[in-house]
């Protein structure tokens, strides 16, 4: 990561805009106008500017987040339509939704939703396979899922970006980078937070994104290559996690498998979240830590 040139930081926070941009407005139309608005860039510009920074066209980039959102709700919303996900997403029809999830899944929809997980598509990279990434594939399903909905306020946070297979290279960005960072904003005991953009079983994991933020006050200007961001406040499902990182993606996968589908809400387009309060804990010996996942969640 250059942290010392100034321009790259600039055009680094306008493409993570657009990002977040487009994943916030799935259910629209999105074209290439309005989102080098997005950026400040001239249309003329953002294409190739956009290709260039994330290795893929615009219009391939928003038809493979698409699909991953629409993937995403196929499991988490089970009395949900095909049609209404297909809606949710930006396809006018269940019939062009299903040839394009198809195409890229390798399944229909209705095929691909009635899979058991461990056995659909969640092999793109191995992201669940335990020893490689850090998650296990099969959640106790005996245990309860003690999840309770809370309101957050949106916070200002300064955040450095990995990208990459989550697992123990993540932890070794948290433990190399960020909280080295961290160490010199002179910020005392505040909140901290690892964002997942993407759902490492839909996304490969060269192209999954986190970001590693801390409660940043309004006068903060960022520095040594972080960038600012707010992050949404609203209604959460959260749930209490203790363990290590060969842990949290069974306790994530039994809040998007298990306790969402049986809860009467949906995810809506916010990120979902770990949030690490000031009296949060870490254990080097053992590798165990503490945290509350958060996800956003909207009625049906």
């Amino acid at each position: 990561m250059n942290t010392s040139n100034p321009s790259r930081r600039q055009y680094e926070a306008r493409m993570h805009r657009v990002q977040a941009h487009i994943d916030r407005h799935l259910d629209q139309p999105l074209d290439l106008e309005a989102l080098a608005a997005v950026a400040h860039f001239s249309p003329f510009h953002f294409h190739r500017l956009f290709l260039a920074w994330t290795g893929q066209t615009l219009g391939g980039y928003l038809a493979r987040r698409r699909l991953e959102k629409a993937a995403q709700r196929l499991r988490g919303q089970p009395d949900s339509t095909v049609l209404s996900i297909a809606l949710s997403v930006g396809y006018g029809s269940a019939e062009a939704f299903t040839r394009a999830f198809k195409q890229h899944f390798g399944l229909p929809p209705t095929q691909w939703r009635n899979l058991d997980q461990a056995d659909s598509n969640l092999d793109q990279g191995g992201a669940w396979r335990e020893d490689e990434d850090g998650f296990s594939r099969n959640p106790d399903e005996g245990d309860p899922v003690n999840v309770r909905l809370i309101d957050r306020p949106p916070v200002r946070m300064g955040y450095l970006r990995y990208q990459g297979a989550y697992g123990p290279a993540l932890g070794r960005f948290w433990a190399e980078t960020f909280n080295p960072w961290l160490a010199t904003q002179n910020l005392g005991a505040v909140s901290r937070f690892g964002i997942g953009h993407d759902d490492p079983s839909l996304v490969p994991p060269e192209q999954c994104r986190y970001d590693c933020g801390v409660v940043v006050p309004p006068d903060w200007v960022p520095n040594g290559g972080a960038l600012v961001t707010e992050l949404p406040g609203g209604r959460y499902a959260a749930l209490d996690f203790e363990g290590t990182a060969a842990d949290i993606g069974s306790a994530w996968q039994a809040m998007m498998g298990r306790w969402l589908p049986s809860s009467g809400l949906q995810l809506d387009a916010r990120p979902c979240f770990e949030h690490y309060g000031p009296a949060a804990k870490f254990d080097f010996r053992t590798g165990v830590f503490d945290c509350e996942l958060c996800i956003p969640v909207a009625p049906l």
